[in-house]
C-alpha cells in the first residue's frame, strides 16, 4: 500500500468488535487505508509524480503542476 511522501500517512491495524459489545472475545482483523493519491508536482522547477494523502493536497504543502 502506497504511503503519503509528504507526513508519512500509512496503514493502520486494530480490530473490529462485533456489534454485540458484551461479548468482548468476538474481535476481527482490520485495516485503515489512508485516502492515498497520485499527484504530479513542481520540485526544484521539475515535474516528478508522488503519492500524497488528501489532508496534505487540501492544506498546499506542494505545488501541483498543470
Amino acid at each position: 500500500m502506497a504511503k503519503c511522501e509528504i507526513c508519512e500517512k500509512g496503514q493502520m491495524t486494530g480490530h473490529r468488535i462485533s456489534i454485540n459489545r458484551s461479548q468482548v472475545s468476538r474481535r476481527a482483523n482490520r485495516k485503515w487505508k489512508p485516502n492515498v493519491k497520485r499527484v504530479k508536482i513542481v520540485e526544484n522547477g521539475t515535474v516528478k509524480s508522488i503519492y500524497i494523502c488528501t489532508r496534505c493536497m487540501r492544506s498546499n504543502k506542494v505545488t501541483r503542476a498543470i
